[in-house]
């Protein structure tokens, strides 16, 4: 008799683990928020009421379904057929509403008076005083102060909307530093606040919750892919890699499909051995951050090492436990591009197809050479946001 071959899942367990990576590790003072969502999320999230609405607003409010668009001049340059998730369409300029839609909607069923976030390039903080504004909830977002700096725009919107911005001045002062202070606001008032959390890091069941949100993202590749190729599979899905959470979508309806090639794109900075880079499954190693154990740059005592990127997105010290897992088993392929290599994919878009990516899409876009894609194969690249936050950067490039 054959033994049988348990097939891997690279999705998240009943105890909040993929693999060995991601769990709850969490303050005392948590236990109850956390248990709570835990407890609940997936059973609101699958209610036909609570279905209906997100789907409306998904809908009528952000814009989807997003493009799917063939990029002929790109395909062109790389001899490969190039197709871009067009997320920086969406209603606020990136993927990031997508989830705090989905939070918002969990949090008013939980009967949760106020919002606290974080966030690093700014669009999980004006998604996120989007739907608070939308919803009428309270919002505070935590940015940090050099985040603040060189995302002025975004903080603009944020405050237009009604959010209250508040600058992390410890560590590096960015999305790192951020996260940190969102979870202290959130232990010191546990009773009335959600955190929405932007990415697919953090304690279970947040990365699951995140990576469900975004999930429409290859939900809508598979049918688009089927209606424009015959094929609902394509054979690269690239996206960039901070904490994760646009390559979470990107990749969740392709996890099982071992002929698709999941490739992450983390920043190099100025040179993964540098010591001024963000790639953290080159750098890091196993430990724990902001509640979940994961991979992340990391000391030979212990303490995060300060990440670095020009991408306020993309410079954070770890990455999501799913990621995590992906690597650790081999199912994902993780590469990294440079500060100045994420410029030159962004001028390349800009001018071959009049699209103009945010720096953190930029990074996955810088890729497209090293693939090793062939002139039949169908690659997908998740652009992930829109670059007008980064003009300031791109203005300085420009001769």
């Amino acid at each position: 008799m054959e033994a049988t071959v348990e097939k891997t899942s690279y999705h998240v367990s009943n105890d909040g683990y993929y693999g060995t990576f991601g769990g709850a590790f969490i303050p005392e003072m948590l236990y109850p928020n956390v248990e709570e969502l835990r407890d609940n999320y997936l059973k609101i999230i699958q209610e036909p009421d609570f279905l209906d609405e997100y789907n409306d607003l998904l809908r009528n409010y952000v814009g989807r379904p997003t493009p799917l668009y063939h990029a002929k001049r790109l395909s062109e340059k790389y001899n490969t057929n190039v197709y871009l998730k067009r997320e920086d369409l969406c209603h606020t300029g990136a993927h990031k509403v997508n989830n705090t839609i989905g939070q918002i909607l969990l949090a008013k069923r939980l009967g949760k008076k106020r919002i606290v976030a974080e966030t690093g390039a700014g669009q999980h903080g004006v998604a996120t005083a989007t739907v608070c504004a939308l919803m009428n909830l309270e919002c505070v977002v935590y940015m940090g102060a050099l985040d603040i700096e060189r995302q002025a725009p975004n903080v603009a919107r944020m405050k237009m909307l009604g959010a209250e911005v508040r600058s992390a001045t410890c560590g590096s002062q960015t999305l790192k530093d951020a996260t940190n202070e969102a979870m202290r606001h959130w232990i010191n008032n546990p009773v009335d606040t959600h955190y929405i959390i932007g990415s697919v890091v953090g304690p279970h069941p947040y990365p699951d919750m995140v990576a469900r949100f975004q999930s429409i993202i290859s939900e809508e590749i598979r049918w688009q892919l089927k209606e424009q190729t015959g094929h609902e599979n394509p054979d690269y899905v690239v996206a960039c890699v901070g904490g994760g959470s646009n390559a979470a979508g990107a990749f969740y309806h392709f996890l099982d499909q071992e002929s698709v090639k999941l490739v992450a794109v983390e920043a190099a900075g100025q040179g993964v051995g540098t010591g001024h880079s963000a790639a953290t499954t080159a750098l890091g190693k196993p430990g724990v951050l902001h509640g979940s154990r994961t991979i992340l740059m990391q000391t030979e005592d212990g303490q995060v090492v300060e990440p670095y990127s020009i991408s306020a997105g993309l410079d954070y010290p770890g990455i999501g436990p799913q990621h995590a897992y992906l690597f650790d088993s081999g199912r994902g392929t993780f590469l990294s591009a440079t500060d100045e290599e994420a410029i030159q994919a962004a001028f390349e878009l800009t001018r071959l197809e009049g699209i103009i990516p945010a720096l953190e899409s930029s990074h996955a876009l810088a890729v497209l050479g090293r693939l090793g894609a062939s002139i039949s194969d169908t690659v997908v690249v998740n652009l992930s946001g829109r670059g007008d936050k980064d003009m300031a950067t791109y203005m300085k490039y420009i001769d």
